[in-house]
């Protein structure tokens, strides 16, 4: 996988954030890639006439859409990084609907990709990245079940690897957890609603983050990690402003 060029790669939750830049990545790396979000979204047009980016407007956790896209391009790589923004409130404030989101969304979306390539199965030397959060180290108090749900996600890639191995497929599947970062959407916010609970300034709280992580560096890091060689890959990494960092 170190060479890109003609290797279709599905990013799923490409629109906005760390999506869209390890999108954009693949595609200055020379990969066509297939974009998947469920809203329109643009892109820079990859530098040198490299890769390409074709969109598919698609709702990612439904299981025949996963099929189909899969039969359709026949992806070597795929990323998932789709998820619900979770509401930022404490545990009380919570109703089961708000608490559950990530489940129904994050890890039905990881669910439905991993059992997919499992079951097609993906091309001998496939890679399935699978984007959870830093939360699942950590916990996050101010939204609900999303750290479990992260944490869930993280558990069933490694599930898949089981499966892959005891199937004898050439596959590799490994999770990144980033950290938060107030470059994307649900990180300013969350960024702004944690300082709020500590009693600091958006400043304050930041600054005790390190590196920021941009969706550029984002896209970077998993553009090295599929190109790795598969005897190399951890389970999991953590990734943060200064790159990734295997997990135990």
């Amino acid at each position: 996988m170190s060479d890109l060029s003609g290797r279709t790669t599905i990013v799923v939750g490409a629109s906005r954030g760390l999506g869209h830049g390890i999108a954009t990545a693949f595609a200055e790396a020379g990969a066509p890639v297939v974009a998947v979000s469920r809203t329109a979204a643009e892109f820079p047009e990859p530098a040198n006439g490299a890769g390409t980016i074709q969109l598919e407007v698609a709702d990612a956790g439904d299981p025949t859409v996963v099929g189909s896209l899969i039969d359709r391009h026949e992806p070597q790589a795929v990323i998932l990084v789709a998820g619900a923004s979770p509401h930022l409130r404490p545990l009380q404030q919570h109703t089961w609907e708000t608490f559950s989101a990530n489940w129904q969304t994050d890890v039905r979306i990881a669910f439905h990709w991993l059992r997919e390539a499992l079951l097609t199965p993906l091309r001998p030397g496939s890679r399935v990245v699978v984007v959870s959060s830093g939360a699942a180290l950590a916990g996050s108090p101010l939204t609900g079940g999303y750290a479990g749900a992260k944490a869930t996600q993280r558990f069933i890639t490694g599930y898949a690897q089981d499966e892959a191995r005891r199937a004898g497929l050439d596959l590799t599947f490994t999770a990144v957890l980033p950290r938060m970062t107030p470059l994307t959407d649900l990180g300013r916010s969350a960024a702004k609603a944690y300082a709020a609970r500590n009693g600091q300034s958006e400043e304050e709280y930041l600054q005790q983050m390190g590196p920021l992580l941009t969706p550029q560096i984002a896209g970077a890091a998993v553009v090295e990690l599929v190109q790795a060689d598969a005897a190399s890959i951890a389970p999991g990494y953590l990734l943060t402003g200064a790159g990734l960092q295997k997990l135990a």
